[in-house]
């Protein structure tokens, strides 16, 4: 007895079709397990986050800090951000410091605070200090206000350094970059 051609043409459609579908879910059920592996790996949360606080500088590059109020936005901010926030001067710049206790969408690029306050960004490009310390910066202008030079960059507690927010934030969620992070932020009124 022969088997006609289209019954072998069927049996072997379902087979395939069975394969596939088997073969998906062997593929969601790894994707479950890697996912699961790595939450299991990721460094926990600090208990404490006051216990890890550190005080925020005194000085700046040799030149004495003092501190300024944060303003009502800032405030507001600050009390949801996962870390510490503090606006210093030295007489000449800006510095705003923000320590980070975990990796968390809320540190961002200070790019987009100022396009948030109505700046036009312009010259964005990294560049190295006097220190050799490696810095994103940009020049912030909008009409009616005076011209500013920001730059910015993220230093983990190893002393590795970030210069792109989201490079950190994928170093820190993967675990390669351990905290707490301090992020610096420089403005300078330029001519």
């Amino acid at each position: 007895m022969s088997i006609p051609l289209f019954d072998c043409w069927l049996a072997n459609r379902f087979i395939n079709r069975i394969a596939h579908k088997t073969a998906f879910a062997l593929v969601m059920l790894l994707c479950v397990l890697w996912s699961a592996a790595f939450a299991l790996h990721r460094p926990p949360p600090p208990a404490a986050v006051a216990a890890v606080f550190e005080e925020w500088p005194s000085e700046w590059d040799g030149v004495p800090l003092r501190p300024l109020a944060l303003s009502e936005v800032e405030q507001r901010f600050a009390q949801q951000f996962p870390g510490a926030i503090a606006r210093l001067t030295d007489g000449e710049q800006m510095l705003v410091l923000r320590q980070v206790h975990t990796s968390t969408r809320m540190l961002h690029p200070a790019a987009d605070c100022y396009r948030a306050l109505g700046y036009g960004i312009a010259q964005a490009r990294l560049e190295r200090d006097v220190h050799a310390r490696l810095w994103r910066c940009f020049t912030a202008e909008r009409h009616g206000a005076q011209k500013m030079r920001i730059c910015e960059r993220i230093v983990d507690a190893q002393g590795d350094a970030f210069t792109d927010t989201s490079a950190w934030y994928w170093a820190a969620a993967s675990g390669r970059s351990h905290g707490p992070w301090q992020a610096v932020t420089l403005a300078r009124r330029i001519e």
